[in-house]
């Protein structure tokens, strides 16, 4: 594999791509298909088959002339870009409807981001459970973590606390926030946040409707 694009950095939309490739090749992998062409890729994903090539051109040269990319070695080269090949702990702060939820849902853990601690400040939450975690005192999220370790934390908290758990999970030692908070939280530069609001994607899709 060249390294003759490494001094290039890859844009934010190519690094959600790739995301979206892993996904299409798992889904290939699981039906058999062993090698894939671009043009089969982009049917797949619905991304421009010149796009995609130009998105694995920041990392390297893949494929074969003529016979398309090996799905299996395609996708775990991905994986390790994406920093897959290792599992992720993550915290959990919100034990709302949101927060249970995100709690019980079995994909992360397939993926290899598992669970490890919820959070909450509100008493009458604080020692009851979700599935198998007990859900504990936000209070104590950085003397818990100094423990677990976990490098991701996962924000279901109204937006009037989201601030103020982001930087009690930047204290105890997370480097990326996963915010389903309707707030934008400041953090240090070295700290990674991206923000979901959902709300604002069913206006999106209002949008859409209307036109």
């Amino acid at each position: 594999m060249s390294n003759r694009n490494a001094r290039l950095q890859p844009s934010k939309p190519t690094i959600e791509r790739l995301s979206t490739y892993i996904k299409c090749l798992r889904a290939m992998k699981k039906e058999g298909i062993l090698t894939a062409s671009s043009a089969d890729i982009a049917a797949a994903t619905g991304v421009n088959a010149a796009q995609f090539r130009k998105d694995l051109s920041y990392f390297g040269e893949f494929g074969t002339p003529g016979r398309g990319y090996d799905v299996e070695q395609l996708q775990a080269h991905l994986a390790n870009i994406m920093g897959l090949r290792e599992k992720h702990r993550v915290l959990l702060v919100g034990a709302g409807n949101l927060g249970s939820a995100l709690a019980g849902y079995p994909g992360f853990k397939e993926r290899g981001f598992e669970i490890v601690a919820v959070f909450d400040n509100d008493p009458h939450k604080i020692g009851t459970k979700i599935g198998d975690l007990e859900v504990m005192d936000v209070d104590t999220l950085p003397k818990v973590n100094a423990t677990l370790n976990a490098d991701i934390g996962i924000v279901a908290v109204p937006a009037a606390a989201a601030q103020a758990v982001v930087d009690r999970l930047v204290a105890g030692g997370v480097k990326a926030i996963l915010n389903f908070a309707p707030a934008t939280p400041q953090v240090r530069s070295g700290i990674v946040v991206r923000n979901v609001d959902l709300t604002s994607e069913l206006e999106v899709l209002s949008y859409y409707l209307q036109h």
